[in-house]
């Protein structure tokens, strides 16, 4: 799936923002993580923020959970748009910073919370247009509840990024048939050993 670059920034937002919270991890603790995270994701606007605006936040990642959690299009729509709405969504062009034309969907005034809620919302949305609810994934290793998006062409992804989960279950599955084929020690080869090194020197 071919997004342009904005698009693709704000389906990061989205699925870096779910999993903020995720396996018990809370990786926005603070105000300080807050505003790296919105560095980090290139998010424009102040950075004059409080303790209201790191609550909006996580309330935030709540209902853009609820997007990969809805059984159907229809409610998967229902919350974006509820998410767009509320966040007084103002389509705007601009080129700041060195960055080729893009979208802008809140004024840079607008509180953090609503940025993010209209960014992620409208990322979401064009994946939903475009593929339907299928594209939104959680990650399907034991124990984890990440989420990301499935952008490969037929998609076939089946692990998120945040836990290493896809390579640390391939390890696994490796150790596994090494098992199978050789087998685990059992008595006799104990036994054999034994008799093999007496019979030395």
């Amino acid at each position: 799936m071919d997004l342009a670059h904005d698009a693709a920034q704000s389906l990061s937002l989205a699925v870096d923002l779910v999993n903020s919270r995720v396996n018990a991890a809370e990786l926005l603790p603070s105000l300080a993580a807050l505003r790296a995270f919105l560095d980090e994701h290139e998010v424009s606007g102040s950075r004059s923020l409080s303790t209201d605006d790191l609550a909006e936040v996580h309330a935030l990642r709540i209902r853009l959970r609820a997007v990969w959690e809805a059984r159907d299009m229809r409610t998967a729509a229902a919350v974006v748009n509820g998410l767009v709405a509320e966040a007084g969504a103002l389509p705007q062009l601009t080129d700041h910073d060195g960055h080729g034309w893009h979208l802008h969907w809140t004024a840079p005034s607008a509180r953090v919370g609503s940025r993010l809620a209209a960014d992620a919302g409208m990322g979401l949305a064009e994946v939903l247009r475009d593929d339907g609810a299928a594209r939104l994934r959680g990650c399907e290793a034991p124990g984890c509840d990440a989420v990301f998006v499935d952008l490969s062409r037929n998609r076939s992804r089946r692990y998120c990024d945040t836990g290493n989960c896809g390579n640390r279950l391939h390890v696994a599955a490796y150790r596994a048939r090494l098992r199978t084929v050789d087998g685990p020690a059992g008595p006799a080869d104990d036994a054999d050993a034994g008799s093999a090194d007496t019979g030395r020197g």
